[in-house]
Formats: structure tokens, C-alpha cells, sequence
């Protein structure tokens, strides 16, 4: 078997289970899986979604107190989008993309696995609440941004994980915090898995700004000042305080990086 055209095939599966399925058996298999020099064609309609969740403007998506179990289970469901782009980012990263190492392929399918992980943990607590994904309205950008940089790898690799899925180890304390005062049996499950989300993203934008720099090393550019050029070209979302910076910092962030945040 070969690794993109497999990982072409669970990004097209619209079924959120079998395509987390997919995931997680393709990282087990990729040490076997060959790597052809090119990416296969795409089908009709990458990646594959689910009828449900209906896709709406950020704006739409409404806002509920997770103190009321309505509200928890739709910030748990947000989280459960968010895991589930999150699959196809990585899919998408590994099918994708020519001219890297193997290792490249083979980081984006375990951030793949794990993401599914996550959404599995996520799905089956919905479950607990009695819902399922695809129950609220959700958003799409992450995954518009992935569109936005399918032709350049380095601007993927800045924006995406070093940058919208770095957010999320600056949101995670506050919504646990937030949990926490619920106080429930409920809302305090969902900070467990949180914890586990939030030491496995550490590691996802390790990746991601291991691969960034790898490639403006490749390209004699330099990190810090190609990223300002990157996020203009893109319409990168502005980044507020607080930063997680010892998250960050884990993750691989300079410390002139970590000041430029706040400039």
C-alpha cells in the first residue's frame, strides 16, 4: 500500500467514525506503507464530510453558558468540529505535499491519529449528554485556511498548526477554568479530556514549527520575519492575549517569536 493515496482515502470519507478509524490504522501501518514521489489526483469533494453539522458564518454559530447542559454539550461539540477538521488538516498535510522527508508524511499521520483520538473522546461524551456531532451549527475556518495555503507548504505549516491550532493552547486553560467553576460531573469529564487534548496539541505544533523551519532553513528564509510575510499574504487571524506561554514554549516557540506576539 501506498501512504498518500491511503491517506487520500480516509480524508475523502465522510463518516466521522470511519474516517477517525482510518486514521488510526493508517499511523499503524505507515513503517509499511510506501511513498510515491507525487500526490494521486483528488476526487469530487475533499475532504469528505458528513450532511451534518450544517456549516455556517462564525457569527451564527450561538454562544451558550456550558453551565446549563445544553450549552456543554455545544462547546463540546465546537471542541469536536474543531478535533474533526483537525483529522483532515493532517490527512491532508500527508497526502498532499511533495519533496519532504518521510518523516514529514509520517508526523502528519500520527497528528492524525491522535486528533481522532480526540474526537472519539469528545464524540463519546456527547453521546453521554445525548448528542452527537452534527447536532449544532458549526464553523469552517480552519479548514478554509487549508484551502488558502494548498499550494505552499511553508505558509501550511505557519498558519495552520503554529498559528490556528496554537490558539487552542491559549483557549484550553480558560474554558477548563470555566468547567471547573460548573463544577459537574459532566463538565468536570470534559476537563479531563481537555488535558489529554491539551498535551497532545503541545505536540502537534511542535510539528508544525519543526517542519517550518525546516523549510525556511531549506529556502534561506528566516523564521520570524517570513512569518509576518506569510500572515499577510494569507489574511492570517490577528492572535490576542493571553498566550499560553508555557505551552508555547513547549511546543518549540523562540523566544523572539513568543515576543513578537505581543507587539
Amino acid at each position: 500500500m501506498e501512504l498518500r493515496q491511503q491517506a487520500l482515502r480516509a480524508l475523502c470519507a465522510p463518516d466521522p467514525r470511519e474516517k477517525a478509524a482510518l486514521a488510526a490504522a493508517l499511523f499503524g501501518q505507515a513503517q509499511q506503507l510506501s511513498l510515491a514521489p507525487q500526490a494521486p489526483p483528488p476526487p469530487p469533494g475533499v475532504p469528505g464530510r458528513p450532511a451534518q453539522p450544517a456549516l455556517v458564518h462564525p457569527a451564527r454559530v450561538p454562544r451558550r453558558s456550558p453551565a446549563r447542559p445544553e450549552g456543554l454539550a455545544a462547546l463540546l461539540h465546537a471542541i469536536a468540529h474543531i478535533e474533526f477538521n483537525a483529522i483532515n488538516l493532517a490527512l491532508d498535510a500527508a497526502w498532499r505535499f511533495e519533496g519532504l522527508p518521510l518523516a514529514f508524511h509520517h508526523d502528519w499521520l500520527r497528528v492524525a491519529a491522535e486528533e481522532a483520538y480526540h474526537f472519539a473522546l469528545l464524540a463519546g461524551h456527547l453521546a453521554s449528554l445525548g448528542h452527537a456531532y452534527g447536532d449544532f451549527d458549526a464553523h469552517d475556518g480552519l479548514w478554509a485556511m487549508c484551502e488558502k495555503t494548498a499550494g505552499d507548504v511553508t505558509a501550511r505549516m505557519a498558519l495552520v498548526p503554529r498559528t490556528l491550532e496554537a490558539r487552542g493552547l491559549d483557549a484550553t486553560p480558560q474554558i477548563q477554568q470555566k468547567l471547573r467553576q460548573v463544577g459537574t460531573p459532566a463538565a468536570l469529564r470534559a476537563v479531563e479530556i481537555l488535558d489529554v487534548i491539551l498535551r497532545d496539541e503541545v505536540g502537534h505544533v511542535a510539528i508544525g514549527n519543526h517542519w517550518y523551519r525546516f523549510l525556511c532553513d531549506r529556502e534561506g528564509l528566516d523564521p520570524v520575519a517570513h512569518y509576518a510575510v506569510l500572515a499577510e499574504r494569507y489574511a492570517a487571524p490577528k492572535l490576542y492575549p493571553p498566550f499560553n506561554e508555557e505551552a508555547r514554549r513547549r511546543a518549540g516557540f523562540s523566544p523572539e517569536e513568543l515576543a513578537a506576539l505581543l507587539r
